[in-house]
């Protein structure tokens, strides 16, 4: 299977180079109205914001903001297939204006907005970012009145354009059933808080793109592709950032684009996007050897499960896994400046496909954590262009743990 990855430098408000009803999920955090390091790319297009905010309007400005993203969900509006869906990370702002405290209900305005063009919204889903600092609480201390709510969570919002999706075509049906994920990530990834992404992003990106971006984790991004699209399918990030979305969508299989104001982080995407492979391959591995532990344990304590999964061997809780299959990255090849073209394995990991059966899969170095997980993937350069690193991976310790 192939896929391709696009990252354009452009604006989320006017993304031509994409074509209309062209996309099946749109997966993003945009810039936050009200959080001051946002105040600068809210201000550039719109100089009355900063004057509200200096003048202590905080409402106003909070507003203008508003209006300038919602541009950008009119053109995710444009690119996005009907049935598809756009998930939205996004915290509410507090903030002191002219000595005056307050929350700007910035999930609230965003639901407005798709509720504006017509979309059906879905359950929403918290994620909890704790935090033990003790300079968390906000306001009079001790004292009743003047003391204010902690702040730890933000909302990822889930809409849908028009109808439920539908699949049709035996090829379509197919790769669905191969997208399907395990019974317990069910469970977990369809609870409507997530206390188990902590607000450490992945760390394929430097800590001086991690703060400029506020790049969200790896995880949180490839939930949602996994949860609410299938392998082939065409997700878009109009916030790209450092490209996590990208790196998630390139991992699970699907075709993804990304679009990018700042240039510098344009840049940061191709070096992600580079490094992609292996980190995907290892993650896989590990999302594999997961749910063998699972198997352990729920056969430890219930006894045998009913269904076998036909790729891999292993038992899975219903038959809807039975196909479940998520292949490795194989090769990444430049085929533009914006474009990485990705070739995916069509089966599964040979040293992890039986390995239930002969009972090895705890030694598997993606279960004890003593060395490399990742099988073979190799990046070809673009020709004429400086030689990128190539992802080739000893994979000595995975035959010594399946041979013994």
């Amino acid at each position: 299977m192939r896929t391709k990855i696009r990252v354009l430098h452009g604006s989320a408000m006017d993304a031509a180079a994409i074509a209309s009803e062209s996309v099946d999920l749109i997966v993003t955090s945009p810039p936050y109205p009200m959080i001051e390091m946002w105040d600068e790319t809210f201000i550039a297009p719109d100089a009355s914001i900063g004057r509200n905010l200096a003048a202590g309007k905080g409402p106003a400005a909070f507003e203008s903001m508003h209006c300038i993203l919602d541009e950008a969900w009119r053109e995710c509006d444009r690119v996005l297939r009907p049935g598809g869906l756009a998930c939205v990370n996004i915290g509410d702002a507090t903030r002191t204006l002219s000595g005056d405290f307050q929350l700007y209900s910035n999930h609230s305005r965003i639901l407005k907005a798709f509720l504006d063009l017509g979309y059906a919204v879905l359950p929403d889903i918290l994620w909890r970012k704790q935090t033990n600092a003790p300079t968390k609480f906000m306001g009079s201390g001790m004292l009743p009145v003047g003391a204010y709510v902690t702040y730890e969570h933000e909302y990822v919002l889930i809409m849908r354009k028009g109808r439920r999706r539908r699949f049709q075509d035996a090829g379509e049906k197919q790769r669905r059933r191969e997208s399907a994920f395990f019974w317990e990530e069910r469970n977990a990834w369809f609870s409507d808080v997530w206390f188990d992404i902590k607000g450490t992003p992945q760390a394929l990106v430097t800590e001086a793109d991690r703060k400029r971006s506020a790049a969200f984790p790896f995880e949180l991004a490839y939930r949602l592709v996994s949860m609410f699209s299938i392998k082939g399918d065409h997700v878009l990030d109009p916030f790209a950032g450092t490209g996590t979305t990208l790196s998630a969508a390139l991992t699970a299989g699907r075709n993804a684009t990304g679009v990018e104001l700042d240039a510098s982080l344009v840049a940061t995407c191709r070096d992600v996007l580079g490094a992609t492979p292996g980190f995907a391959n290892d993650y896989v591995r590990e999302r594999l050897v997961r749910h063998m532990a699972f198997v352990r344990d729920r056969v430890g304590a219930s006894g045998p499960m009913k269904y076998v999964n036909r790729h891999y061997g292993f038992p899975v809780m219903t038959a809807q896994e039975r196909d479940l299959l998520i292949p490795d990255v194989l090769q990444t090849e430049r085929a533009t400046a914006d474009e990485l073209q990705v070739e995916h394995d069509e089966g599964p990991q040979r040293e992890l496909a039986g390995l239930w059966e002969n009972e090895r899969w705890a030694e598997h170095p993606a279960a004890t954590g003593k060395g490399p997980a990742t099988g073979r993937c190799r990046t070809v350069p673009l020709p004429g262009a400086p030689a990128q690193q190539a992802f080739q991976f000893d994979t000595s310790a995975v035959r010594s743990a399946t041979s013994r």
